[in-house]
Order: structure tokens, then sequence, then C-alpha cells
């Protein structure tokens, strides 16, 4: 009994859980031996959008004038034209969350290669082929790897994240927030999918958060600048 348990053990790991473990500690490495940022940036993402919470979020991002990037989920982005349209229009880095967001544990290597190819051609249909690439739920399997390798796509991890999609409470992601960036972090946020409305309180801790940083010098950096640089 016990042999089966440990090669499906092994099995899962050698498919995506050392791929994932290995792609973020390079990203980690990477940021380690960066040369220390004198200036202070983030660079704000957003993932599983759009959604009906997107066009209030965009708002605030107008209103504040801060660019971000949105990971959006092709087959919800088929399903909001005018969005992906609209984050374009006002400055905005689109990239791919994949077709479905399902989790790449549960994607053989055609199963990947369905979904990259629905996801990168509905894209092209909506007029904004993509070349920022992130998987759902941060897993980064071997087929994964391979589709990026041979798509020419960038795999954009993140460096701190708030959990806002699980529920808790505005003032909770102000805290985190606060308590989590450093220059030059990449954050992970979201606009669609959670529990019970969860991106209306990302918003609502954004509200509070976006002219507070600008007050404290915090710079806005686009994705271009700070992702897949060799």
């Amino acid at each position: 009994m016990l042999k089966p348990v440990l090669a499906a053990g092994a099995a899962a790991g050698s498919y995506a859980l050392f791929p994932t473990l290995l792609w973020k500690a390079v990203h980690r490495a990477r940021r380690l031996l960066a040369p220390p940022r004198a200036e202070r940036t983030l660079c704000l993402t957003f993932d599983d959008g759009p959604s009906a919470y997107t066009p209030a979020l965009l708002d605030l991002l107008r209103r504040h004038q801060v660019p971000a990037a949105f990971f959006v989920v092709a087959d919800r982005a088929a399903e909001w034209p005018d969005l992906i349209d609209r984050m374009v229009r006002e400055g905005h880095t689109v990239g791919c969350h994949s077709a479905a967001h399902v989790t790449p544990y549960l994607l053989g290597p055609a199963k990947t290669r369905a979904d990259f190819d629905r996801a990168l051609d509905t894209m092209r249909r909506l007029g904004h082929p993509v070349r920022y690439y992130r998987p759902p739920w941060g897993v980064m399997s071997l087929p994964n790897l391979y589709e990026l390798a041979v798509r020419h796509l960038c795999p954009v991890p993140w460096d701190v994240m708030a959990q806002d999609w699980s529920g808790i409470p505005a003032a909770e992601i102000v805290r985190r927030l606060r308590a989590r960036i450093v220059p030059g972090a990449v954050l992970c946020l979201h606009d669609g999918r959670g529990t019970d409305g969860a991106p209306g309180r990302t918003i609502e801790a954004l509200s509070v958060l976006l002219p507070e940083w600008r007050a404290q010098g915090w710079r806005f950096a686009r994705l271009e600048e700070v992702a897949c640089h060799g």
C-alpha cells in the first residue's frame, strides 16, 4: 500500500511541485542577487478577471494614475472584450492566466497544449496577443514550462500576496500589504473569483493604499520594467 502512495507522490512532485518550487526559487534568487533598489517601486498585478468588479478597479487606477498588469482568464476575457480594450487603452498590460483557470495538476501534456492554444487564440481574436503568462494557482508543471518555451512567453511570478481572494476584510488586506511590500515587489491581487465578493474588498483596500503609497513616495512600475530581463 505504501509503495503506490510513494510512487504517486513522486510523480506529482516531478510533474508540478518540483518545477513550481524551482521556478519560484530562481525568481527569489534573482531578486536577492539584483543590485539594491534605491527607488521605491511597486508593480501591481491582478489575476482571475475580468469580472463585474473590474470596471470599478479600472476607475480607481485611472483616478490615481497607476499602471497595472491584468492576467486574464481567456474564457472570461471573451465574455468582457470591452474591458480588455479598456485595459490596453488606459495603459495597462494584459497577460494570460490560462483559458479556464484549471490547476496544471489536472492537465496532462495534451490538455495543457490545448489550454494554451485556446487561451492564446482567444486573446489574438480579441486583438490583444499576449507576451506574459501566469499559471493558475502559481503552479508550474513540466508541460507548462515546455509550452512557455516553444511559444516564447514570459512567465511572471510574484513577490507579495495578501490572500485577498480568501474572504478576509479590506482592513486585513491593507494590514498585510503594508507589512509585506518591499522596493521592487510584484504584488499579486485579484479582480475576479474569490470568496463572497472578495474583489470588492480588494478595491476597497486599494482605495486606502494607493493615495497612501503615493504620498510615501512609491512609484508604480509597469510590468515591462520588471519582468523577463534575462
